[in-house]
């Protein structure tokens, strides 16, 4: 079994990053399916921020719990998918909410259009 599963919380380092990319050791929640992960070089990821003043509109706020493990109440940044190399996870951190997977399964219905 893999590591890493979907919905699960990373610390990821997202440098070096260009232009608009999102910067640093943040945290991400992984929104790959388990079954290609098993499967793929790369994981696919949403970054999270903690900068609550820059939630847009299809954003997803999440309180601080135990089971995520977040320093701080953070923002899913939907739009800011990335996919990176295995080695840019640098540690779990926690779990999505299940009353959240819904909201990121929704709107990754409408960006992608599916």
């Amino acid at each position: 079994m893999s590591e890493y599963k979907q919905y699960d919380i990373f610390l990821v380092d997202f440098d070096p990053s260009v232009g608009h990319e999102f910067q640093k050791i943040r945290p991400a929640v992984i929104i790959q399916s388990n079954k290609t992960i098993i499967n793929g070089s790369l994981i696919t990821v949403i970054p999270l921020t903690s900068n609550l003043k820059n939630k847009r509109q299809h954003d997803i706020a999440i309180k601080k719990t135990d089971k995520n493990g977040l320093f701080k109440d953070s923002i899913i940044k939907v739009s800011a998918i990335n996919s990176f190399d295995h080695q840019r996870l640098l540690q779990k951190i926690g779990t999505i909410a299940d009353e959240t997977i819904p909201e990121i399964a929704g709107y990754l219905r409408t960006h992608f259009g599916i």
